[in-house]
Order: C-alpha cells, then structure tokens, then sequence
C-alpha cells in the first residue's frame, strides 16, 4: 500500500509547489530552499524520496511529463522512463544533454490471490481473461508492445486487454482491487508494494532493453542544485536506493561462457552452459540462431538447442555485451 499512499502524498506537495511558484522573485526562493522540482514517471514515486526527500515531485507519464516541461512547466530535472523523451527534449533545446541513470525489467503482476489462476504469461491468452496494459505513448505500454512481439503473443493478448492506462501506478491500483486479472508494469513495481501483488515474470530472453534517462532542464532556475540532484542519483548510495527498490544498475557486466555441459548434442536437447553474469542475458545464439534458455543463476544457463542449429560458437548476449563459447556441434 506504500506506493499507492505516496502518489497521493506527492500529488498534495506538487499542487503546493505550484501555488508557491505563482508568488514571483520571493516564492523563487523558497523554491530553492525547499529543494528543486523534479517530473519523474510514475515508476520512480517510492524510490526518489528515499534519495532526497527535500524535493517537490510531480510524478506521471514520462511522455506526458516532457509535453509539460515542453509548454513552460517550472521543472528543474526531467526524470524519463525510457531515453526517448529526454531525447527529444534535448534536441529542442528544452534540456541539457540526458544521461542514462538506472534500468528496469518489464513484468505481470496479479492479485495476491490470484483468482484466474495465472501462472505464466502464455495463460494470459485464455478466453476471458481481463488485462490491464499501458498506452503504447506510455514507455511501460511501448514496452509490452516489445515483448508481446517478440514472443508472438501480441494478438492473441491484446483481445484480452480491456483497459489502457496512462502509468504503470494507474495499472497496480487495478490489479490489486481486482478489477482485472492482470497487468503489464515494471519489476519496480511490485518490489515496492509486493503484499497485494502475485509475480509472473516475462522471460528474460523476450525482455526488452528497458533504460531510464534524466536531463537538466535548461530553463531551470536552480541548475546548480538539479546538477547536485542528478549527482546523488548516480552516486553508490542512490544506485543502491534504486536496486533495493527493483530497479537494475546502469549497467551489467558482461557475460563470460567458462564450461559447455556437453561438446555436442542432438536439435530438441537441453545443455547447460557455466560462466559468469547471466542474471542479465537477453539472447543465446548457436552460430546466430537464437535458442530457447533459462537464467538458472548469475552462474548457469540451460539453454534448448534450437531447430536449424548450427555447429559453431554460442553466444550469450545481455545489455553491456556478449560473450562466446569454445566450438560446439550439432550432432
């Protein structure tokens, strides 16, 4: 219940900070003695007062958010579920160069009690099931969009969807009144409030690469301080905030594949390969064609070898590289 208090505290401050901005050179600053203003998505209500609860915050659509900053509103930083919006803003000159400050993994949340029964993704296919997805404009709901088309389930859940939600926080608050059977949201989000929540995770093969991007506003009137703000985001302390809150590092290591279980092995059969920083993969390639695997660990990965298999290297590929294997045949 935690996140869901929250948004209402934050949207309480945000609608102070606007009265108090109206108040010309005085109310300047004590905008400034009361910290800056930060638009941040939605996903980012619970863990950004953990780093600096000193600041207003006015949370939201990431790309609702830059539409805002866009027509005036007295934001210091932008902080951007996905590196588009920041982008854009960027190339207007609306704000300074983004840069990447955390990452998140798209997930299915149900209800603690889960009465439809869902155990995987696939059972979101079934006949009368009610899902809750953002709008594609939505980072989180462009997101899904991805993932669906990657594992071919894009129609099929689609005929499901029976609502479009502006942010993932609108999507959590459905599932767990049990307006629906499930929602498409960020890992975040149910790290955060996970008592009312039942995970099904999406696999990580089918993840897509999901980064958050901030930027200084150019117009702000408190660069000094937003640019000290960005600072403690991408400090340890506030990168160890955000894993704690479910979010991923900047960035991953890069996998190293140290042990084959088998040197060879027929199409259909399930080989277990042993190295170092799985957690994150996103694809296994025999010779560049994409297999079927499972993270068992940071340290083990089974993977299925695929029909049209070809003898040569595999390769374990997460965000931050890939990394190749000693030759291996398909017998």
């Amino acid at each position: 219940m935690r996140y869901r208090s929250l948004i209402g505290l934050m949207a309480v401050a945000a609608l102070c900070a606007s009265l108090v901005v109206v108040g010309g050179a005085a109310a300047t600053s004590s905008k400034t003695d009361a910290g800056i203003t930060v638009f941040a998505g939605s996903s980012m209500t619970t863990v950004l007062p953990q780093i600096d609860s000193g600041n207003t915050y006015s949370f939201g659509s990431s790309t609702t958010l830059a539409t805002q900053i866009t027509g005036g509103a007295p934001a210091d930083v932008f902080m951007s579920a996905n590196t588009t919006a920041p982008a854009s803003l960027f190339a207007a000159g609306t704000c300074q160069k983004p840069v990447v400050f955390t990452r998140n993994t798209l997930a299915v949340v149900v209800p603690k009690s889960n009465p439809a029964g869902i155990k995987s993704i696939y059972d979101l296919t079934k006949a009368g099931t009610k899902i809750d997805e953002a709008a594609s404009s939505v980072p989180v709901g462009s997101y899904t969009v991805q993932v669906l088309n990657q594992m071919g389930l894009n129609t099929a859940i689609q005929a499901n969807v029976v609502s479009q939600e502006t942010s993932d926080a609108n999507i959590v608050t459905k599932v767990v009144s049990g307006q629906v059977d499930a929602g498409f949201v960020y890992l975040s989000d149910y790290v955060i409030d996970p008592a009312d929540l039942t995970l099904i995770k999406v696999p990580a093969w089918a993840q897509p690469k999901i980064q958050y991007s901030m930027c200084l506003v150019t117009k702000s009137a408190n660069q000094a301080a937003g640019q000290a703000f960005m600072n403690k985001v991408l400090s340890a302390s506030g990168q160890a905030t955000f894993v704690k809150d479910g979010f991923l590092p900047i960035t991953a290591p890069v996998p190293t594949v140290t042990k084959i279980s088998a040197a060879k092995a027929k199409v259909g059969a399930t080989i277990t390969l042993t190295g170092t920083n799985f957690t994150g993969t996103t694809s296994v390639t025999f010779h560049g064609v994409a297999a079927k695997f499972k993270v068992v660990s940071g340290a083990k990965l089974t993977v299925t070898v695929p029909a049209k298999a070809k003898s040569g290297a595999i390769t374990v590929t997460n965000p931050s590289g890939t990394a190749s294997s000693k030759a291996f045949t398909v017998s």
